[in-house]
């Protein structure tokens, strides 16, 4: 095993679940991987197969570049931005289409 992949992976899952607001048994029970599985995963003691990996990116909206520690260094987002940006595409992956629209209309209308 590849301890330093593992412990990228590991923070990186953690990280976005945590701005999330998951628990980790939450993100084991959405991937298909138990909890303790999942808990080995993020403290970096095991490395995921790569359909996990794949639906681990998927449920905490990471690029494979992000949780892979591969994400250049171009511009970023603050982290505290990122985490309110990833909780709000959690919230809105909930809403119907016409609660959607209307997200969308009320956020055009802050950015102003």
């Amino acid at each position: 095993m590849n301890e330093k992949l593992s412990a990228l992976i590991g923070t990186a899952a953690r990280t976005a679940r945590e701005q999330m607001g998951l628990t980790q048994a939450e993100v084991g029970e959405r991937v298909g991987i138990s909890p303790p599985v999942y808990s080995r995963l993020e403290r970096g003691e095991m490395l995921p197969g790569i359909e996990s990996l794949a639906r681990i990116c998927t449920e905490l909206m990471l690029s494979s570049d992000e949780i892979l520690g591969l994400a250049g260094d171009g511009p970023r987002l603050r982290t505290e931005d990122a985490g309110t940006l990833r909780r709000l595409m959690f919230l809105a992956r909930k809403l119907d289409e016409k609660k959607l629209a209307a997200l969308v209309h009320v956020a055009a209308e802050l950015s102003r």
